[in-house]
This record gives C-alpha cells, structure tokens and sequence, in this order.
C-alpha cells in the first residue's frame, strides 16, 4: 500500500503533467498508432536481413497493408455512427493482435537478436530468422493466454480493508466490487450470468457496479445486462456510471439499472446500519458526464454527501481512479474505482498511468483516504487479456475497535 499523504500537492503537480503530456499524445495517436503498429512488425519479421523468398516477402508485407487499412476502417464501422457489431469485432481483435505483435518485435527485435549475436548463435540470415519465429511463436501463445483470460469468469480476489473510523458494529462487512463488464458486440450473456452466479457465492451485504457497463445502449445490451437482476445482496445493490456509458445514452443504462434493482447513486448516498453503526455510501457520475452534455449528469461530491453526519465513515463510488485527488481532499475513507483495467494488455499500464494515479489494487491518499482500483470484470474492445487478469473483488470492512476475526 503507498502513502502519499506527505507529497499530495507534488503528486497533484506530476499528475497535471501526465495529463498534459496525455492529451498532446492523443491529438496525434489516431494517426500515427496504426502505421506503427504494423510497419514496425512488418520490417523487423521481413526486412531485416531474413532473405525471404520473394514470394513470402510479397504476401506478408500484403498481408501487414491489409491490417493497416482494414483495421480503422472495421474500427469505424464498429464503433462509429453504424455501430456494426461484426465489423467492431473484426477491428478490436485486429487491434489486440497488431499491438501484441508490435510489442514483442520491439522487444525481440532487440533483445533476442543482441543476445543471440553475442552468443555466436548463426549468421545474420539464421539470427533475423531465428528471431522472426519466435516473435511469431511468442504472439501466437500470448493472444490464445490472453483470450481465455478474457473470456473466464474472473477468479475471486478478496481481501480486508481496514478503515479507522468503521464502527465496531459494522466489523466484517462483506462489499463486492464488480466494475467495467463492458458487454459488447460479443455475445456474454451466458458470461453475464456466470459471473453473477459467482458474486452470490460471496455472501455480500453490499454489491458494488462502478461503471462501464457495457458498449452500446441499454436497449442493444440489454439481454447481456438482464442476468445482473439476479445478483443477491443482504442490504444494498448500488451503481455508478462509467465512461462509456456517456457514448451511449447513459440516461438509459440508468433506468434499466433501475429497473433490475440496483439503486443508481447519481451524486447522492444511502445509509447503511448494522450493530448500531453506520456508513455512508455514496457516488458520483463519471467526471465525462458534465462534458457529454446530458442534463443533469456530472461528478458531484458535494451533493453526493449532502445531509450525511461528517462523522459517519463514507464509501464512496466512482468510476475513475483519479476522482480520488476530490475524494482524499473531502476526507473520504474508501474509494471504489475501475476504469484502467489493469492495462488489459501488457504494457498498456504505462500509458494509463500518464492518466490515472492508480493501475490496480489498494492505495492511500492524503490523509486518511484509501483507494482500491479494480482490474475490472469484463474487458474492452480487443478480446484478449495479457498479464491483467480481471477480477471480482471481495473487500472485508474491519473495524479498528475489534480484533481483526480470521
């Protein structure tokens, strides 16, 4: 667990500047990502002193312009104006191979062929060889791992989180965290339900969704979105939106969270009491929610918190990890995020901590404010999860004022 209590405003100044630096890459990353992402590959499989025969090097390099041109095209069709579901799947699954593929000729590309030159392994052809299979090789395992890991159910990660202003009455009070299910042009409806058949193993009191439920409107997504009607809760089912929700009609994803018996906290909180104690729970609509211009939607923390006793310990909700620089500075004890997915991808996680002050797990902020960033449920766009397991969250709440039960 990391303590920034002591450095919160040289945190808040490194946290500007990754968000500078953030935006000034994405006004040109449309452009310049696909040509890198296949030329790089493209080179270092075939020109790279390989010597193919000239039939192999026609057809790969035709086969690397038809991934640079198909894939923005299928993207756009997908999740543009058409919302083409076979042609999202198609781009994202392009998307996911052309980065895994770059990756590793990148790092094979050097590392492999430097160690193979020093070992005295071959001649120049045999060595650029040599490293084309196994960057091939490599991709291949990596994207059929990385595609049964997005596609299981995720595996439990449980752990206690101790907040020291959680009353003795509320010791041991089980919140599950479920975030980022993203249902989509694949078909999960079967996922969906397994998933929600693993929370009800949990026992929870308190069932947690913050966010991103889904591309697409409720209306589209509807039958993947159905089986979280079915999930069990001693006290509370409660929601936030994402993102994503903000690119498809978010009034609607909140109205049908509604419908299935979630309680959709839009800048405002519940009580929830046990053993005479009680705790706060709140949340807040994404921070895209202002800029989507739906009436009404944006990040509230002061009406979120409005009319709750200071006093009472506050679990709070919302979307992205760094919502917490608000919530740290209102003295929150608990903020429950999703959003990065833990990079999905190895390694992504450097770009999406440009962005956000957490990838994953828990972390402490300011002085009292903990923060757990789950990997998220489900995944986004390409179907393949590379050394980012997804998870399903059970937090524990322990009381400082009893000993910690086993």
């Amino acid at each position: 667990m990391t303590d920034t209590s002591d450095t919160r405003p040289a945190d808040s100044e490194a946290q500007a500047l990754r968000q500078s630096r953030l935006h000034r890459l994405m006004r040109y990353l449309p452009l310049i990502a696909p040509v890198l992402l296949w030329a790089v590959p493209c080179w270092v499989l075939l020109h790279t002193g390989q010597h193919w025969p000239l039939p192999v090097t026609l057809v790969g390099t035709a086969l690397f312009a038809l991934g640079l041109v198909g894939m923005p095209l299928a993207m756009g069709r997908g999740h543009g104006r058409r919302q083409q579901d076979r042609a999202a799947i198609v781009g994202d699954t392009l998307l996911g191979t052309s980065w895994v593929l770059f990756t590793w000729s990148v790092l094979l590309g050097v590392l492999l062929r430097l160690a193979l030159t020093v070992a005295g392994v071959g001649e120049g052809q045999d060595r650029a060889r040599i490293v084309t299979w196994a960057i091939l090789g490599v991709t291949a395992v990596l994207l059929a791992w990385g595609y049964a890991e997005a596609r299981r159910v995720p595996r439990v990660r449980r752990l206690d989180v101790q907040l020291p202003r959680l009353g003795a009455g509320l010791d041991g009070l089980r919140v599950v965290l479920i975030t980022d299910t993203h249902y989509g042009p694949l078909d999960r409806t079967r996922w969906s339900a397994r998933v929600c058949e693993t929370v009800n193993t949990l026992e929870a009191d308190l069932v947690c969704h913050t966010g991103d439920i889904a591309d697409g409107t409720a209306e589209r997504r509807r039958a993947q979105a159905v089986p979280l009607g079915t999930v069990r809760a001693t006290r509370a089912r409660v929601y936030v939106t994402g993102n994503h929700e903000y690119y498809s009609e978010a009034q609607g994803w909140v109205d049908l969270m509604g419908e299935l018996g979630w309680e959709p906290l839009r800048n405002r909180h519940l009580l929830l009491e046990r053993g005479g104690d009680t705790l706060v729970v709140a949340g807040v609509d994404d921070v895209t929610a202002e800029s989507s211009g739906l009436a009404g939607h944006r990040a509230h923390l002061a009406g979120a918190l409005n009319g709750a006793d200071p006093d009472l310990p506050v679990l709070l909700l919302a979307h992205q990890p760094k919502f917490v620089d608000r919530a740290a500075a209102d003295g929150i004890d608990l903020q429950l995020s999703g959003h990065t997915h833990g990079g999905q991808i190895w390694p992504f996680h450097h770009l999406v901590r440009i962005d956000q002050p957490a990838l994953a797990g828990l972390s402490h902020h300011g002085a009292r404010t903990l923060l757990y960033t789950s990997r998220g449920t489900g995944f986004w766009g390409p179907p393949f999860r590379v050394f980012a397991p997804s998870e399903i969250t059970l937090l524990v709440l322990r009381s400082p004022r009893l000993p910690t039960s086993p």
